[in-house]
């Protein structure tokens, strides 16, 4: 099973890529849950290589109300005959809202023509996304994470022109924030090149594991306004395993490690709108498990983690 460091290689390398019985929550409007929504990743049970529909159906019956899917699910999906509307309605039949679609399009890379198949890329998936009801998908520094340091105002411009397409498919991108790559691997670099993109849908997704990975230090995260942020992807990481040498497949349940979580929290959540906790991780041993299992222990880690907040 592979993570997604490893797909966006595997990516770029080829050219840039019935409803369960028993569903009691299944078609109840949505609703937050105070100063948070609760959000499976679909990462957190992707080593069980459900599909795009049954990922779907577990997240329900867990009790998640609210999903990020990732492209290659739902594009299997269609190639294999599934429909967006048969996907849309099993969504709204599951009573379930697909937040965020984790992408892999290249709009950040130097090389213009490439640049230019990325941003084609993202105005497709973007597209798909909308006629499933998602208004986000992220947009992390794929094609950028080995190479050289790039200029952050060219950066910033690129980033508008992918806020630019999402403006056409009303479906935003959410320049995400990965701790091992070249570029974009520090808050203060997403900040920056959001603030220069001078668009008004610029937001930033941070993430537990890569604010620890890139060094990104808590004490400043207050300097981001909650404004900045839609999803934060929750999760957690051991005390024995230094940032230079921890992976994805190291993260675990949020409030089983020792990342300084509820303070992140604390500083990031919104009055006036709920914050969408996603938990991501990449677990081999939770990969071992029943699906729903871990589904189910992740929607009850993440409530007491929050707890009282």
């Amino acid at each position: 099973m592979i993570n997604r460091r490893e797909l966006f290689q595997g990516i770029g390398a080829t050219a840039a890529l019935s409803l369960l019985p028993g569903l009691g929550n299944a078609g109840k409007p949505f609703k937050p849950s105070g100063n948070f929504t609760y959000c499976l990743n679909m990462a957190t049970i992707r080593g069980h290589q459900l599909g795009f529909v049954k990922e779907l159906e577990v997240a329900a019956e867990a009790g998640f109300r609210s999903v990020e899917i990732w492209i290659d699910a739902l594009q299997k999906y269609l190639d294999n005959g599934g429909t967006l509307t048969d996907a849309k309605k099993r969504l709204n039949d599951l009573g379930i809202v697909v937040e965020n679609c984790i992408g892999f399009a290249p709009w950040i890379v130097e090389d213009e023509a490439n640049r230019k198949k990325g941003l084609e890329q993202m105005k497709r998936e973007m597209d798909l996304l909308a006629q499933i009801g998602c208004k986000r998908t992220a947009a992390p520094p794929v094609g950028a994470t080995q190479n050289n340091l790039l200029d952050l105002k060219h950066v910033a411009a690129r980033y508008r022109a992918a806020l630019e397409v999402g403006d056409t498919t009303g479906v935003i991108p959410q320049l995400e924030m990965w701790g091992f790559s070249t570029n974009l691997s520090r808050v203060s670099e997403v900040m920056y090149v959001a603030l220069e993109s001078g668009h008004p849908s610029a937001k930033v997704l941070l993430d537990i594991f890569h604010l620890y990975k890139g060094g990104s230090s808590i004490e400043t995260l207050p300097l981001v306004s909650s404004a900045a942020i839609d999803i934060l992807h929750l999760n957690d990481y051991p005390a024995n395993l230094p940032a230079a040498t921890i992976t994805d497949a190291d993260r675990i349940y949020p409030g089983d490690g020792i990342a300084p979580i509820r303070g992140v929290l604390q500083t990031l959540q919104n009055r006036n709108k709920p914050l969408i906790l996603s938990v991501e991780v990449f677990n081999k041993n939770y990969y071992k498990q029943e699906a729903l299992v871990v589904a189910k222990t992740a929607l009850a880690k993440m409530k007491a983690v929050v707890k009282g907040l």
